[in-house]
């Protein structure tokens, strides 16, 4: 189950077009978070504006990301919420890492439509 500052997180991906949204469940399994928000954008620019969309509509209920990563390049933006973790990848790049294959144990989770 999302906790709602998840929610409020794929929301705002989703509003921004974030493309092929997943959400695994590491609970239990991973020793540095509970879950990823795992999505893709179809350019820098697009992926710099769903992170900012997430990053904004997180701060209005107080939550800032402990660490991000990628912004610049925005071929991998990574935003660390303790809870949970944001990947923001270019189609290139989340091909190359394959987070989906190397978590493959990990649950999904169902993600609602906007």
């Amino acid at each position: 189950m999302m906790t709602p500052q998840l929610h409020e997180a794929v929301r705002a991906a989703q509003d921004h077009k974030a493309l092929d949204l997943n959400v695994l469940d590491l609970d239990g399994i991973c020793s540095f978070t509970s879950y990823f928000l795992i999505c893709s954008g179809t350019s820098s620019r697009h992926t710099q504006a769903i992170c900012d969309a997430i990053r904004e509509k997180l701060e209005k209920s107080g939550a800032r990301p402990t660490h991000v990563e990628g912004y610049s390049q925005a071929e991998w933006i990574l935003l660390d919420y303790l809870e949970f973790v944001v990947h923001i990848f270019s189609e290139h790049a989340r091909h190359f890492y394959d987070l989906e294959r190397l978590w493959k144990n990990a649950p999904r989770l169902t993600i609602g439509e906007g």
